[in-house]
């Protein structure tokens, strides 16, 4: 296992950018990634908005240059959720086998996983990962990706090789 995967998190919430909710589901996040050695180190809370989305997005890829960014909210059918969209907007290359995953796996266990419009993809070294806005969900979905994204983050970073099994 390589180094540290520094790690930040972004939750798209109206009521929780105002106070009026609290965020359960980047406890959950920050707990999980431990087991890649994940360490969260930055965390904001934004309104539904996708300039504000594209624009902390932005700050954690080519700013605080972290190795992996979760959003959690704002992927499902409801006007305001635009996550996926400002990710589509800010990253250079789409990683659709991670979301393909996530849906595939929570839909054993609800029909409506096949309502998610989560995304990820790739700006610069970071990885970007829209995660759904339920604890529950991201639980899911996160133990289903995290054992393969410590090899993903390597080759970002060139500590390791591509993923062909000799």
């Amino acid at each position: 296992m390589g180094s540290v995967i520094t790690v930040g998190i972004i939750t798209a919430s109206d009521k929780g950018s105002k106070g009026e909710r609290e965020d359960l589901s980047a406890p959950v996040i920050r707990e999980l990634v431990q087991s890649i050695q994940g360490q969260v180190i930055a965390y904001d809370m934004v309104a539904d908005e996708q300039r504000l989305l594209e624009d902390k997005m932005k700050e954690y890829a080519d700013e605080k240059k972290l190795d992996l960014v979760f959003t959690t909210g704002g992927t499902g059918f409801a006007s305001r959720d635009v996550t996926p969209e400002a990710t589509r907007a800010v990253v250079e290359r789409l990683v659709p086998g991670i979301a393909e995953a996530m849906r595939w796996e929570s839909l054993k266990i609800t029909p409506k996983a096949m309502l998610s419009r989560a995304v990820a993809g790739i700006r610069g070294g970071t990885l970007i990962i829209n995660l759904p806005g339920s604890p529950e969900a991201v639980r899911e979905c996160l133990e289903t990706i995290l054992p393969a994204l410590s090899h993903g983050i390597e080759i970002l970073k060139g500590e390791a090789g591509e993923c062909a099994r000799s």
